[in-house]
């Protein structure tokens, strides 16, 4: 009898094809669609029409397809942690926590209900179910599209029944799939940002749960250059959108975010790149491990600190209270507490965690 597998259909193309291979390799395939935000006036987010092209998409693969709300647990699991961190300043990344809270939670659990043996998304990405009884989590074989960065939370319980169907295959491919099969979302973009906030102004989202409060805006010597809408809408690193413009005492260089005075609502920046911009090392209180927690307490592996960075050679400390030390075999640009650093060797991704702390020596 066939093993039944649900798929985690988004209306993008990348699931759709997920889906379709599935189906061609005999498993019993359902899809399920997911509703994690609920829109109560101005309706940014796209979920309606997303439904809609799964519901075609299904129909055209031959496929039964449900749809389920997990509104309630992202704003319980995901959306609360992500206003907390904005709230003391930090950059959080709410998209590694959906899918660990939610996509490979209570997904999951749903899932199992409809008698699935396996689920499946259309991540870019890899996994070996080894038989040493562990899984591992692996690149994808198109390396601009690898998005193990943003499954780095992910448990073993979590990984023992999932497929990922997209691992050894590129986005050029894919497309040519859906286009042979003449799936709607062939030529569909792809979906990008946070899903809740849709094609809104990030800033203006915000504004909607933290009150803005305006506050100084400084050079490194304490100098006042202009005035920011509120120190949680800046990143380190941004160059965009400060609205300082050009000074006549200045050295006609681009104004770049040095650092955030949360306590006393203050943004600091430079003119030009210092060395302030960059840092050491990191500090990360507590990492999920895939597979396993490794066996040496210092080693050397590979680690991104941003989504499609490549990836840069860092020493690993193990501390006796959980936490990590990363030493970086060169210092790295705009680290931001609050994101995540995410381990790798050459081919599959160790876990990652939070950094909670940047070191610049």
């Amino acid at each position: 009898m066939a093993k039944t597998v649900v798929v985690g259909m988004s209306g993008g193309v990348d699931s759709s094809v997920a889906a379709l291979l599935l189906k061609e390799q005999g498993y019993n395939v359902i899809g399920l669609f997911m509703v994690n935000w609920e829109e109560t006036e101005n309706d940014c987010c796209t979920a309606q029409s997303d439904y809609e092209d799964v519901k075609r998409v299904c129909t055209k693969i031959g496929i039964p397809y449900y749809t389920v709300n997990f509104a309630k647990e992202y704003m319980d699991r995901v959306f609360k942690y992500f206003l907390e961190e904005y709230r003391l300043g930090r950059t959080p990344n709410p998209d590694v926590l959906c899918n660990r809270e939610i996509k490979f939670g209570p997904f999951l659990e749903y899932a199992k209900k409809l008698g699935a043996d396996y689920i499946a998304t259309g991540h870019y990405c890899d996994i070996e179910h080894n038989s040493d009884g562990y899984h591992y989590l692996l690149k994808a074989v198109d390396k601009n599209k690898d998005q193990t960065y943003f499954l780095n939370q992910l448990n073993q319980e979590q990984l023992e029944s999932v497929l990922f169907p997209l691992g050894k295959m590129n986005k050029e491919e894919v497309r040519e799939i859906a286009h042979k099969y003449n799936l709607v979302t062939a030529e569909k973009k792809d979906s990008t940002g946070i899903c809740f906030i849709g094609e809104r102004n990030f800033r203006k989202f915000l504004q909607e749960y933290i009150p803005n409060k305006k506050g100084k805006i400084v050079d490194e010597n304490g100098n006042v250059v202009g005035e920011h809408e509120g120190v949680m809408y800046y990143t380190l690193g941004q160059r965009r959108g400060l609205n300082i413009g050009g000074k006549s005492d200045g050295n006609g260089k681009r104004w770049f975010v040095l650092d955030k005075d949360v306590k006393n609502n203050v943004l600091i920046v430079s003119q030009g790149e210092t060395d302030r911009l960059f840092s050491n090392a990191l500090i990360s209180n507590k990492v999920n491990w895939i597979p396993h927690t490794p066996n040496e307490k210092v080693f050397d592996c590979y680690a991104k600190f941003r989504y499609r960075q490549p990836d840069q050679k860092v020493n690993v400390t193990l501390n006796d209270d959980g936490s990590v030390y990363v030493k970086f075999k060169e210092k790295q640009r705009a680290v931001t507490e609050g994101q995540y650093v995410v381990f790798y060797n050459e081919t599959m991704c160790l876990g990652g965690g939070v950094i909670d702390k940047v070191i610049k020596e």
